[in-house]
Formats: C-alpha cells, sequence, structure tokens
C-alpha cells in the first residue's frame, strides 16, 4: 500500500525538491503557488553510515534525528522518515502534489525539465557513464520516490538544460564527427543556478542582465557561465563536471596526456583515474589538507597557500577566456558556497580582473554586497545568492501545471 507523502486530504498542496548525493538527500518544501514559496528545508546526512536529520523552517530547528551508527538507512528509509514526520502535524494538513529532482546530466535528449515516466527514466539511466558520481544517486533518489509514494507526479529538472541555447561551436569538441553524433560534446552544468541569477539579475542590476555578463559559481563543484542577455553562451565545465575550475577534490581542466601519462607509467585504470579526478585533486590535493575552503583560509602552510593561488589563478584564466567569448564584459556575479561567503577570494580575483576595468571597493566586499564596485567601475561585480531549490520547484509545479491541462 502506498505510504502517502505527507498527509492527504484538501489543504493546500505543497512541492518537495529533492537534492541526492552519494550518502546525503537534501529537501525542500514549497508552497505551491506562483512563485512557490519555501516552508521548510532540510538534509539526511551519512545515511549509510551514522544517519542524522535536520530540518529548519525560518532558521529555527523544527526536526531532528539521529540513528545508530551502521544504520543503513538509504533514500527510500530517509523518505519513509520525512514522510512519516510531515504526518505528524507540522506542515498543517499540506500534501506533497509532486517531488522535483536535481538532475544533473540531460545530455542531448532533454532542453528542459520533464515529467518522469519510464522512458524518461530509462533515459537518464543511459547518461550514467556521463556523470557516474552524480547521476545513479539522482536515478535511485526518483526509484526510491515511486516507491514510497507512487501516485505522486515526480520532474527532472536538469543541471545542462539551460546550456542548450549556446551555439554549435561553443558546444564541439575537436574530435572525429562520429564522436560528436554519439554525443561526445559539451554539456555545462550548474545550470539551474545560473538559470536563477539570470532570472533575478533585472531586478538586481538591470545593465548587467541585458549585457555581457560572466556568473561564476563558486562552491566545493566550481564553474562559470557568459551570459549574453540572459542567455548561456559558453561554461566552463564540458561533458562532465570535470573540465573548467579547479575545484574542492577536483583537478578541472587538465592535459589529456596526463592521463596517458599515468595510464602508461603508473598504470592507472579508468578506475583509480575516476578517484583521482573526482576525489583526490583539486584543493585537497593541492594542499594535502583539506578540500572545505573555510579550512584553507583560516590555515598558514605554504601548501594551503598555493592551493588558493591556483583556485584564483583557474578562475581568472577562464574569465579570461569568457569574456573573449562575449566579446568583452560589462559585468561579473559571484554566487555559491564560495562566491557568496569568500570575500578574501572575491577581493583576489577582483583584482586579478582590473585590467578589464573591475574596481573592486574593499568595503562593499566585505560587506557581502550586493555591488562590490567603485562608482563608476567599468565592470561591475555583484555578489547575488542562488536558491537552485526555488528553480526547480517553479519548473516542477510548471511542469505539472502543463501536464494537467
Amino acid at each position: 500500500m502506498e505510504r502517502r507523502a505527507f498527509e492527504a486530504g484538501d489543504a493546500e498542496g505543497a512541492l518537495l525538491v529533492l537534492n541526492a548525493g552519494s550518502s546525503s538527500l537534501k529537501f525542500s518544501l514549497f508552497l505551491d503557488e506562483d512563485p512557490p514559496r519555501l516552508l521548510l528545508r532540510g538534509a539526511f546526512e551519512a545515511l549509510s553510515t551514522q544517519p542524522r536529520f535536520l530540518a529548519r523552517a525560518g532558521g529555527s530547528i523544527i526536526g531532528e534525528e539521529d540513528w545508530a551508527p551502521g544504520t543503513q538507512l538509504g533514500y527510500e528509509g530517509a523518505l519513509d522518515h520525512l514522510f512519516a514526520w510531515g504526518r505528524g502535524g507540522v506542515l498543517g494538513g499540506r500534501h506533497v502534489t509532486a517531488v522535483g529532482h536535481r538532475v544533473v546530466h540531460g545530455g542531448s535528449h532533454f532542453f528542459g525539465p520533464a515529467l518522469i515516466d519510464a522512458a524518461t527514466l530509462a533515459a537518464l539511466e543511459t547518461l550514467i557513464p556521463l556523470a557516474p558520481l552524480h547521476q545513479p544517486h539522482c536515478v535511485e533518489a526518483i526509484k526510491a520516490v515511486t516507491g514510497t509514494a507512487p501516485s505522486v507526479a515526480q520532474v527532472a529538472c536538469f543541471d545542462t538544460a539551460f546550456h542548450r541555447t549556446q551555439p554549435p561551436v561553443a558546444q564541439s569538441f575537436a574530435l572525429p564527427r562520429r564522436h560528436t553524433e554519439e554525443g561526445v560534446r559539451r554539456y555545462g552544468f550548474h545550470g539551474l543556478s545560473y538559470e536563477y541569477i539570470a532570472s533575478t539579475l533585472p531586478s538586481v542590476a538591470p545593465q548587467a542582465a541585458a549585457g555581457r555578463t560572466v556568473v561564476a559559481h563558486l562552491g566545493n563543484g566550481a564553474s562559470m557561465c557568459a551570459l549574453l542577455g540572459g542567455r548561456s553562451v559558453a561554461t566552463t565545465m564540458s561533458l562532465t563536471p570535470l573540465d573548467g575550475l579547479m575545484m574542492g577534490t577536483r583537478c578541472g581542466a587538465i592535459d589529456p596526456g596526463v592521463l596517458l601519462y599515468l595510464m602508461k607509467q603508473h598504470g592507472m585504470d579508468a578506475s583509480a583515474l575516476e578517484r583521482l579526478l573526482y576525489e583526490q585533486s583539486g584543493l585537497l590535493g593541492v594542499s594535502g589538507e583539506s578540500s572545505d575552503m573555510r579550512d584553507l583560509l583560516g590555515r598558514s602552510s605554504a601548501s594551503a597557500a598555493e592551493a588558493l593561488e591556483l583556485f584564483v589563478y583557474r578562475i581568472n584564466r577562464e574569465l579570461g577566456s569568457l569574456a573573449a567569448a562575449l566579446h568583452g564584459l560589462d559585468a561579473m556575479v559571484f554566487t555559491g558556497g564560495i562566491g557568496e561567503n569568500a570575500a578574501p577570494i572575491r577581493a583576489r580575483a577582483c583584482r586579478d580582473a582590473r585590467w578589464l576595468g573591475l574596481e573592486l571597493d574593499d568595503e562593499a566586499n566585505a560587506r557581502g554586497g550586493p555591488c562590490i564596485t567603485r562608482p563608476g567601475s567599468r565592470v561591475s561585480a555583484w555578489v547575488i545568492p542562488t536558491n537552485e531549490e526555488a528553480m526547480i520547484a517553479l519548473h516542477t509545479r510548471r511542469v505539472l501545471g502543463s501536464a494537467r491541462r
């Protein structure tokens, strides 16, 4: 028998947004209205080792639970707990009308959010090789919802879809045509974040919204995107989320010859290279200390300083490339966990971009903006918090509305 999602009844509906990680399940609940309004958010961590559940509303903890070490909760167990907790009255009789999922890779199949059915799910599974550390968890979370609440509609919202506006030349590798035709191309990621920023810019910085803007989504995963009039024209990630900027544990752009060298000289196979590139490189690999920017900013070691220097250097190399793709630059936006909170990283990146006409206002940057450049700066810089969950909720509501018509 279906375990009803939260509470069945005639009360207002709610939209559940899920973001599945390898050992975590983040969730947000929005009121099903236009635009969706956030009710609460939270996460399950360490799902297979020592699960922990935490939910917040308006900054206050409204739900919390810990499981014993060794507990294997999994996605379905987490959803069972979430639904049972919701039925306890915290949602005032609301019931879930749909579930929206952040899905990392949409490949060449999906140009926008899609209602999930058997065919959609099968297509998502074929894309697992393109994002092996992300896509399997998206698929498993979808299946877990089906097992827990099979009658609730589900919508897939893709990190790649926003970049499908790029010209063909920006999506191409210089490989034999047969590989391009089989789907080996530049897709780009963090599209839900960039889409949110593009939707917010007109009210925050109208000139930036209408012009040539580079958005830096800086977090444990990091990328940059060139927007022209709010549309993606180039981005730093490509076939997979490995390319472009240095990240928490990912190396970013690398000479393919390095991989050939490691295979020949160190006998590394595909699995070993995958671990190296996804889990052992980036800030963690260079510093040898931590993948967390907050930790590294507080350390005084030479290796930590080298990791920070390389992180900023890569930002500015990519900034020059994206400005070239835009034929100039009017504005830069910082977002993501590092972009929104690490003022020293913003300061170093902006100072290195003075050649483009960007003049940093140190006091505004220390305050967190939103504008962090001096009056009269030819290129403006902004700090704008992203909200991928709100974007997913909006897409989910619209797809569900279209399906009902």
